[in-house]
């Protein structure tokens, strides 16, 4: 089967911090830090307002959820067959200068807002390929997630597996891993990603980091 995936020209921002504080905001509600993410990329309400400020694009994930993110690898268009699901470079900022100190500030008001000050910066690697065809089978055939909090350890992971998750025809991997369903469907959740993992020569998954310092 012909590739049908390309690596985007999107990259990582190096830069780990925000610095600019809110200006139209004075005495925010603690509340605005409600629902905050202890070990993803889910930004609070708050996080939204210092990424407007700081002139960081943040998109939605699966339309409800709002994160810092960029195509990764993109696929033509298919609906059957091997699908790519998602593939995103992803970011999550710590901050520093006069953003720290107005939270350090608000802090002493509402330590909640230690929540944002002890946040270290990280940065996240997501692929997700599926698989759909006529006979109804429908699977992952790999889902694999990778973070860091180093810049420089996400970008040579980064090189590292990329190119190799282009150069694999996934129509036949899928096929091959369908044969072998007896091998890992009944596996757990870590189990089955492991099993995944060794499959295509990947490393095992490094995720759910929690970013608090």
């Amino acid at each position: 089967m012909p590739k049908d995936l390309a690596i985007t020209p999107y990259q990582f921002d190096s830069n780990p911090f925000w610095v600019l504080p809110l200006v139209s905001v004075q005495h925010p509600p603690f509340t605005d830090t409600n629902v905050f993410d202890q070990n993803g990329y889910d930004l609070c309400s708050i996080e939204q307002l210092y990424a407007d400020k700081n002139l960081t694009p943040k998109e939605k994930v699966r339309n409800h959820r709002i994160a810092i993110k960029r195509p990764w690898i993109s696929q033509t268009y298919k609906s059957e067959g091997a699908v790519l699901n998602h593939a995103m470079l992803l970011e999550r900022k710590g901050y520093a200068g006069q953003a720290l100190e107005q939270l350090m500030q608000w802090a002493e008001k509402y330590p909640i807002f230690y929540r944002l000050t002890n946040i270290r910066p990280k940065w996240g690697l997501d692929f997700s390929m599926d698989y759909y065809d006529m006979a109804g089978n429908t699977f992952e055939v790999l889902h694999w997630e990778y973070d860091s909090f180093d810049y420089n350890e996400i970008e040579d992971k980064r090189a590292e597996v990329e190119q190799t998750l282009v150069d694999i025809d996934w129509e036949d991997a899928a096929k091959e891993l369908l044969k072998r369903k007896n091998e890992w469907f009944e596996l757990d959740f870590f189990a089955q990603s492991d099993y995944k993992c060794k499959y295509f020569g990947m490393c095992s998954e490094r995720w759910k980091m929690v970013v608090w310092s």
